[in-house]
């Protein structure tokens, strides 16, 4: 089964091939460049630039994967979440080469599809589910931060989410207080890597809660009143990098401890992490020192699989076809705000 996925939830136009859970392409073009002007994602301009990106990466996703239309079983696309005009260009479109090919179409959900991206290991990548065990996994980006428990494949329940901010926006609105350009989550691992984590220390929000729910809102007001007492520290390199690895150390410690708890208290022995924070090099090396200690058997998602990409769109999709799953209507609309059940 051959299947071309489409993914524009948010600020990077992706097209894949997957054949038979193999991912024969990954094309993915981002906007970060765009967008680090104005200190995050402008809605209108990742829309046009979809538009823009759209048919030159499928074409270019075809082509890599040496496959023609005529040669697709399904289409697929992200039906949400994610910012509507961004997600509507994919979705329409990939509707479209679905009812001109008269094949089955696939709304996916973008987290449910992170939650598989683990399994997706090798060269050329391809999926693995003979081995697949019961696990909690970690959905952390920019927008949101989960913990989901997988029972069994495509059978799950939410533990946890965001109350607020989501730890890749904590990450990212720290660091624009900080003066670093967008997006911040990436600069802040770099330069945390010469700093002291111990150096300042910050609240760890809901650490100790009874729940498996995130919330970083109080780290970053507690640095932005750090910055304000404490202004000429951003004179002090040594300083940014300690303040950048104390910040980190609070987060990481946040979603490890948590993650770990989770698992636990559901008696599962494996783990799992995606989203694009889950290539922060402190979390994924927290979450495999914890989890050896634990004994857990740990799957992280590679990372150029952590950020939006299409290959797990299409992984899913194609899981979902072969558990006999209906197809998604053509006349199907975006969900924007789709709650992962």
């Amino acid at each position: 089964m051959t299947i071309l996925a489409l993914e524009t939830s948010c600020d990077e136009t992706s097209a894949a091939v997957v054949r038979d859970g193999r991912i024969l392409s990954n094309v993915v073009s981002s906007q970060v460049g765009l967008h680090s002007e104005y200190g995050g994602v402008v809605p209108e301009l990742a829309a046009r630039e979809h538009l823009k990106n759209l048919l030159p990466v499928a074409r270019a996703a075809l082509s890599e994967a040496g496959a023609q239309t005529g040669q697709l079983d399904a289409v697929a696309a992200t039906q949400g979440p994610g910012l509507p005009t961004a997600l509507l260009i994919g979705f329409k479109a990939a509707q479209a080469i679905a009812f001109v090919l008269r094949k089955p179409f696939i709304g996916i959900h973008h987290h449910e599809a992170h939650l598989y991206s683990p399994w997706i290991h090798g060269n050329p990548p391809a999926t693995d589910f003979s081995n697949f065990q019961p696990n909690v996994s970690l959905i952390v980006s920019g927008g949101h931060t989960l913990l989901v428990l997988v029972e069994a494949e495509l059978k799950h329940r939410v533990l946890g989410s965001t109350a607020d901010d989501a730890a890749g926006e904590c990450f990212d609105k720290t660091g624009k207080l900080m003066g670093l350009a967008y997006p911040a989550g990436p600069e802040i691992d770099r330069l945390a890597e010469s700093g002291n984590p111990k150096a300042f220390d910050f609240p760890r929000p809901l650490l100790h809660d009874a729940t498996d729910d995130f919330s970083f809102s109080g780290l970053k007001t507690s640095v932005r009143y750090f910055l304000h007492d404490y202004p000429k520290l951003l004179d002090d390199t040594q300083k940014i990098h300690d303040l950048c690895a104390s910040i980190q150390a609070a987060i990481v410690e946040v979603l490890v401890t948590k993650t770990i708890r989770a698992a636990k208290r559901n008696r599962v022995r494996c783990v799992t992490a995606s989203g694009g924070v889950t290539c922060n090099r402190v979390l994924r090396r927290e979450l495999e020192q914890v989890c050896k200690h634990e004994g857990f058997t740990l799957r992280l998602a590679e990372k150029d699989l952590c950020t939006d990409n299409a290959a797990m769109i299409g992984i899913l999709a194609g899981r979902k076809l072969l558990h006999k799953m209906p197809a998604t209507d053509l006349d199907a609309e975006i969900q924007p705000g789709w709650v992962l059940a």
